[in-house]
C-alpha cells in the first residue's frame, strides 16, 4: 500500500517535468519508473529507502541535494547534472503543486532574518565557504583566481582567455585612466585588482574582503607583482571603508549583502565615489520576480545570499542618488564557467576527497551542477551595472568599451 502510494506521487510529481530525455527511477523496493521520450540525456536514480524518496516529495529545493549527499539518492546512469538537467529544463512550463507554494511562502516570509547581514554574521558566511582550504579552488579555477562568471566573447575560448576577456570587459567600463585610486570590494584573491594596477594603469588599488584565506593570497601575489607598490589589501567590511576613490568596482559580493542592506550598500558606495567617480558592479540577478535563496544553498553553500532581481536593487540605487548609466546582462556565460569549472573539479575530485571527504565531494559536485542548470535553464544571468553620481561622468555612446577592449588587449602583450 505505502509503496503504490509512493509511485503515484512520484508519477505525479515527475511525468510533467520530464519530457524529453528519459529518467529511470529504481524505488526502494526495487521496483523501475520510466519518465520521457527515450531521448538524451538519460540517467538513473535509485532511492535507497522509502523515507529518502518522501523527503524528496516534501521539499525537493532543500532535500534533493541532501539525499544525494547522504547517499540515499544514488545516481547509478548518468551524473547528478544530467538528472538534474532532466527535471528542469522544462520545469518553468508546469505548475507549480500547492504543498510547495506553501512551503514557498514561508520562506519568504524567513528572508529577513537569513539575510541579516550584520557585520558579525557577514564574517560568519564568508568563512563558511571562501576560508575553505585554499587548495581545493586550486582545483578547477584559473591561474589568477577568478572565483566568478568569466566573460565568452566567442563561446570557443579556455577558461583562462575567458576570465582575462571578463576582467579587460569590465576594466573598459570602469574607465580607469593612469593614476586614479580605485576600490575593489569583495577583492578575492585579487586577480582583478592586480590586472587594474599592471594593465589599466591604475595609480593605487584597494582590495577589501573579509576572507582571511582569500587576503592572504591576495598579498601573497601581490608581492610578486611589479606594481606591488600600487596594491593595498585589507580585512575589512565595506561598511567600513573610507574614501574617496574615482573608481568602485565589485564582482561576486553583491549576492551576499542581502536586500535588507540594500540601501547601506549603495550608500556607502556613493560616498565611497568621487563627485565624477565611476563604479561597476558585477553579480549574480534574478530576473524574474523577487524569490528566496534556495534552502539547500543557504545551508551549505553560501549562507545569507540572496539573488537580487531589478525590482529589489534599482530602487536602492535611485534612494542612494546614484545614476545607473548602463546595464548588461550577461546570459549563460556563466553556465560555460561552471561547466568548465564542473569538469575540472570531477577531473581532480580524488584530490579533493583527501582535502575533505566523499560526502563533501558530492555536496560540491551538486552545487556545481545545480548551478549549472540555474544558469542554463532558470532565470538566473549575471548583471552588470554601471553607476556614477553624475550623468556625465561616462561617454555618450557604448563605443568606448570596445575602444578600450582593444587597447587593454594590447597592454596585456606587454604584461606577459
Amino acid at each position: 500500500m505505502i509503496d503504490a502510494l509512493l509511485e503515484r506521487l512520484l508519477r505525479r510529481a515527475f511525468t510533467p517535468l520530464v519530457r524529453r530525455g528519459q529518467l529511470e527511477v529504481v524505488m526502494p523496493a526495487g521496483r523501475v519508473l520510466r519518465f520521457g521520450d527515450e531521448g538524451e540525456p538519460r540517467a538513473r536514480i535509485r532511492f535507497t529507502d522509502r523515507r529518502a524518496l518522501l523527503a524528496l516529495l516534501r521539499d525537493p529545493d532543500l532535500n534533493f541535494g541532501e539525499m544525494f549527499m547522504q547517499e540515499r539518492l544514488v545516481v547509478e546512469l548518468g551524473t547528478v547534472y544530467d538528472v538534474l538537467e532532466l527535471l528542469l529544463r522544462d520545469a518553468r512550463d508546469v505548475p507549480v503543486p500547492a504543498g510547495v507554494r506553501l512551503l514557498d511562502a514561508w520562506r519568504m516570509r524567513l528572508r529577513p532574518i537569513l539575510q541579516n547581514n550584520l557585520r558579525l554574521k557577514s564574517r560568519a558566511n564568508v568563512a563558511h565557504h571562501y576560508d575553505l582550504d585554499d587548495r581545493l579552488y586550486q582545483l578547477f579555477l584559473d591561474p589568477e583566481r577568478q572565483y566568478s562568471c568569466a566573460y565568452f566573447e566567442r563561446g570557443d575560448e579556455t577558461l583562462e582567455e575567458a576570465q582575462a576577456a571578463k576582467m579587460r570587459h569590465i576594466a573598459a567600463k570602469l574607465l580607469v585612466e593612469p593614476g586614479q585610486r580605485v576600490l575593489d570590494i569583495g577583492c578575492g584573491w585579487g586577480g582583478l585588482s592586480r590586472y587594474l594596477a599592471e594593465v589599466a594603469g591604475a595609480g593605487h588599488v584597494t582590495g577589501v574582503t573579509l576572507s582571511t584565506e582569500q587576503l592572504g593570497g591576495a598579498r601573497e601575489r601581490a608581492a610578486r607583482s611589479p606594481r606591488a607598490e600600487r596594491l593595498e589589501y585589507r580585512l575589512e567590511d565595506y561598511r567600513d571603508t573610507r574614501g574617496p576613490f574615482d573608481r568602485i568596482v565589485s564582482v561576486g559580493m553583491f549576492e551576499h549583502v542581502g536586500t535588507r542592506f540594500h540601501d547601506t550598500f549603495f550608500r556607502q558606495c556613493r560616498n565611497l565615489l568621487a563627485e565624477d567617480g565611476v563604479m561597476l558592479l558585477h553579480f549574480i540577478g534574478n530576473s524574474d520576480v523577487p524569490d528566496f535563496n534556495n534552502p539547500w544553498i543557504e545551508r551549505y553553500i553560501f549562507p545569507g545570499g540572496h539573488i537580487p532581481s531589478m525590482s529589489e536593487f534599482t530602487p536602492a540605487i535611485e534612494r542612494a542618488g546614484l545614476v545607473i548609466c548602463d546595464i548588461e546582462v550577461l546570459r549563460l556565460h556563466y553556465a560555460r564557467t561552471l561547466r568548465i569549472w564542473r569538469e575540472r573539479f570531477l577531473l581532480q575530485r580524488a584530490r579533493a576527497a583527501q582535502l575533505y571527504d566523499e560526502r563533501f565531494c558530492r555536496m560540491w559536485e551538486f552545487y556545481l551542477s545545480m548551478s549549472e542548470t540555474a544558469f542554463r535553464y532558470q532565470d538566473i544571468a549575471i548583471f552588470q551595472v554601471q553607476l556614477a553620481r553624475r550623468q556625465d561622468a561616462v561617454p555618450l555612446t557604448r563605443d568606448y568599451i570596445a575602444e578600450r577592449r582593444a587597447a587593454l588587449r594590447k597592454r596585456e602583450l606587454l604584461r606577459s
